[in-house]
């Protein structure tokens, strides 16, 4: 399908203004000392992510009438690029930004006026979102979590799943679990289901967690489920459309993920570009010498290319157009950007780069992240590959 562009317009400020300065004021009170000792302890930035939510900014895609600010996707990029641009990190809680889009475009009426004013507040933590499992990674149809109906009444649900990032401090997950066996359905997207599961019931009784030790804060964990029972109201839209209902908020993931990244560019950039001013060898800034400037430059000039095209993605979805292709080369080039200036930040600042309080090898670590998930890189060359220039499907 060929997106219709006539009413797209794309302005060369990236605007909000308003939103930016606020969001930076806050960070302003979270600096690098206060990221440092969470990360050494492996704890959740609790009085970030309640400042974040008392200001309203996690709730600014949730309309009005259900106590959020009804902003449109790119007053949120603009929060969740300055989150990451002033050093800060937006992981902890960018999920209670887009998962709750599920529930808000296929929840029914009274789900979400149950939840949604609860999320907006804050009251409600919406920050799990229970798909990947250890055996099927990203062919998501693949998933073996099942979720057996008992009467009209409940679930029953039994599976695992991993790399569940916030699961330990949020209190609902959205899940997503087979309802129809693989082999009872003609397609492997079909038979998969959507439910909010309220994890201060559910832990101890059937569900349990394991925190997984690894290389970035961001609190993940294996879910365990065993013969944990849900509610049948807790169904998300009708039963078997749950692969229909989650690729349906993937593009603005995508788009907000690819915000943070661009957010990581600009703050390698900035730093590098101090500390080469800054930094005198040999009796001259070390910003003289082509060596260290040429690759900051170079950085400069991609993460402004892929802000254009992460632009151009935020703009389509807003206009209500097919944008899958623009959202996921968006987030792989950002991406690649912010990858791009974290070396070359961490070559300028040479050995000081590995010391934490400069905290450059922290947001080094973090960017990474983002050329694996919520996507890979090959994934998106895939759907690209197939989906944009019609090449044979990738295996």
């Amino acid at each position: 399908m060929t997106a219709d562009l006539s009413n797209v317009s794309l302005a060369l400020d990236a605007g909000w203004a308003d939103i930016r300065e606020g969001v930076r004021k806050i960070c302003e009170q979270f600096p690098n000392d206060y990221w440092v000792k969470l990360d050494h302890a492996a704890e959740y930035p609790t009085a970030f992510v309640d400042a974040l939510t008392e200001a309203g900014y996690l709730g600014a895609l949730i309309p009005e009438e259900f106590g959020g600010a009804g902003l449109p996707l790119s007053a949120a990029c603009a929060v969740l690029e300055t989150i990451h641009e002033t050093g800060c990190n937006a992981a902890a809680c960018h999920a209670q930004m887009y998962t709750m889009g599920t529930v808000l475009r296929h929840g029914n009426a009274e789900q979400k006026r149950k939840y949604l004013p609860g999320i907006a507040s804050g009251a409600l933590r919406l920050q799990a979102f229970g798909v990947t499992e250890p055996s099927t990674g990203s062919d998501t149809t693949q998933l073996k979590t099942r979720a057996d109906k008992k009467g009209n009444d409940r679930y029953v649900i039994n599976g695992q799943k991993v790399w569940t990032s916030r699961v330990m401090h949020s209190d609902l997950m959205l899940l997503l679990a087979r309802t129809t066996p693989a082999d009872k359905v003609k397609k492997r997207s079909e038979g998969l289901s959507v439910f909010l599961v309220d994890l201060r019931e559910a832990k101890g009784k059937g569900l349990e967690m394991r925190k997984i030790d690894a290389m970035i804060n961001h609190n993940t964990c294996e879910v365990f489920f065993d013969n944990l029972e849900v509610p049948a109201e807790n169904l998300i839209g009708e039963e078997g459309r749950g692969f229909k209902y989650i690729v349906d908020s993937m593009n603005a993931e995508r788009i907000l993920i690819a915000s943070e990244s661009m957010g990581d560019a600009r703050f390698f950039i900035r730093r590098a570009t101090e500390y080469a001013k800054e930094r005198v060898v040999f009796g001259a800034p070390i910003g003289k010498n082509q060596g260290v400037a040429f690759p900051i430059a170079r950085a400069h000039a991609e993460a402004e290319a892929a802000a254009l095209m992460v632009r151009k993605a935020c703009a389509m979805f807003e206009a209500h157009q097919p944008c899958g292709a623009e959202a996921n080369m968006g987030k792989m080039l950002a991406s690649e950007a912010a990858w791009k200036a974290g070396e070359a930040c961490m070559q300028t600042f040479g050995g000081f780069a590995y010391a934490r309080e400069y905290g450059i090898e922290r947001k080094w670590r973090e960017a990474r992240l983002y050329q694996t998930a919520p996507i890979s890189t090959n994934m998106v060359l895939a759907f690209v590959a197939q989906n944009v220039l019609g090449l044979p499907r990738s295996y």
